[in-house]
């Protein structure tokens, strides 16, 4: 059992307590777990100057230096994960082995991101001039991670940021902050002073730091509508920006494929970590072929998965993590049930304590319907019948959102074909979810701006520069 415990925020590689704080509860059972500071705003300026202080000596480290830097990162979440997975599933939700995930994937990202090289490109090379082209950090990057995946999410940013050059002020999830405070604490000592800094705070302090002027950069993942706010507030000082966005998955299951085979990965695909995935599936188009032998071994896999306290052992759902989004989803079944669409399992609301939503299947809901065209971020999905391969993929592009997809088929050239017809920023053939730090990862329209992993993912860190040198006459 987690102790209640009060964190403080890393400043200038010092512990810095709030002059306020804040509970953060167990979604679980609702009750207490910790308290985190709540930062004022000249706390939040501390933060900002000891990140710009650390700036010149740290932009001017060696690269290979910046590299050890984050695998000790790496090395400190490894070291310490068993301590990081209690405490992460006691403020989250998520399973111990789903929250050892959460803590390993963050250091993977790390060593994985330090492998990355900072180009060098040669553009004019003549008797008259040289040109070269190099990539330089930007300053200090605000670094705002969510509450689904607070640790390999925060890493997204942290680990590029470093290796670019840049200071980080990071600020987690006031949902979702003691691990991330708690891993501030470890890394004291192990990075100089002042280049990562850990903030905490309620919902100014996210508008605090987009509006910063001492911020040079500002990386955020969340939701569409608040991404939209960060890129106004940043727009006064014309901070760059990389947003990762909602999304509206769908999947497209074809007609040959091996329904007992795919039915446990389609499963997975919409409900792993409770749904509560940016790129989970939200959407699942199953060729009418198929239809009802998919739907009944889905739903039938459905019975077997334990939903409980994820410190519990066997429990493979945990609860919604907030009540803030535990209440949308009521809400969306609520719609669901007042319009009369079919339910094939689940739709009650649990009594128990806690924010648990029970596993919700929707039978061929219309297409206008909201469970359709909004984002659920919950475990709740529809099941759609189609049969025309062009009108469903009109269907599935037919949203503000472009962030992930799916096509499932035996055929893989024509899965490819699908593919890339798909309007998103990542499309999965044959699986789900899969992300690596050496590739780019971002949405299309109003999924997003700009990308994360991969070089790709490390230049948005930096600001280009071109070097011209008139050469001396023969």
């Amino acid at each position: 059992m987690i102790q209640v415990h009060d964190y403080t925020m890393t400043i200038g590689g010092k512990a810095v307590a709030g002059d306020t704080s804040f509970a953060v509860l167990n979604p679980a059972n609702e009750q207490v777990i910790g308290h985190a500071p709540d930062a004022s705003p000249a706390q939040l300026d501390a933060a900002v100057a000891a990140a710009r202080a650390a700036f010149p000596a740290w932009s001017a480290t060696p690269i290979d230096q910046r590299r050890q830097a984050l695998l000790g990162i790496a090395g400190v979440l490894a070291g310490n994960v068993e301590e990081l997975k209690r405490l992460l599933t006691s403020e989250q939700g998520k399973p111990h082995a789903d929250a050892m995930g959460d803590i390993l994937g963050g250091a993977y990202w790390c060593q994985a991101t330090s492998t990355l090289e900072l180009p060098v490109t040669v553009t004019e090379d003549t008797t008259e001039r040289r040109g070269e082209t190099r990539h330089v950090p930007i300053g200090v990057v605000g670094a705002i991670a969510p509450w689904n995946f607070p640790i390999i999410l925060a890493m997204f940013k942290v680990a590029p940021a470093l290796l670019a050059g840049n200071t980080v002020v990071l600020k987690p999830s006031p949902f979702t902050p003691l691990t991330t405070l708690r891993l501030g604490e470890l890394l004291r000592g192990v990075l100089p002073d002042g280049v990562l800094n850990i903030v905490t705070g309620g919902d100014d302090l996210g508008p605090w730091m987009t509006s910063h002027p001492g911020i040079d950069k500002v990386s955020f993942t969340g939701s569409t509508q608040t991404g939209r706010k960060v890129m106004a507030s940043a727009a006064s000082t014309l901070k760059r920006v990389t947003l990762e966005l909602g999304g509206n998955d769908a999947a497209i299951v074809m007609p040959d494929v091996d329904v007992t085979q795919v039915a446990e990965q389609l499963f997975w695909a919409a409900f792993r970590n409770t749904g509560q995935i940016c790129i989970a599936t939200k959407r699942m188009y199953v060729h009418k072929d198929i239809y009802e032998p998919l739907k009944d071994a889905i739903v039938a896999y459905a019975t077997t998965v334990k939903m409980g306290d994820g410190a519990e052992q066997g429990t493979q759902l945990g609860p919604i993590q907030n009540k803030l989004q535990y209440q949308r989803v009521l809400d969306l079944i609520e719609d669901a049930k007042s319009k009369g669409y079919k339910f094939l399992i689940g739709g009650e609301k649990s009594e128990a304590p806690g924010y648990f939503v029970p596993v919700t299947i929707i039978d061929n809901p219309p297409e206008n319907s909201r469970i359709v065209q909004e984002e659920q971020f919950g475990p709740v999905l529809p099941l759609l019948k189609f049969d025309d391969l062009d009108e469903v993929i009109g269907k599935a592009n037919a949203t503000e959102y472009g962030l992930g997809g799916s096509v499932w088929s035996a055929d893989e050239d024509r899965a490819l074909e699908i593919a890339a017809r798909l309007a998103t920023g990542t499309v999965w053939i044959n699986e789900s979810q899969h992300l690596s730090p050496l590739a780019a990862f971002g949405g299309h329209k109003q999924s997003g701006v700009g990308v994360e992993g991969a070089l790709e993912g490390l230049l948005e860190y930096t600001n280009a520069q071109t070097i011209f040198v008139k050469k001396k006459a023969a």
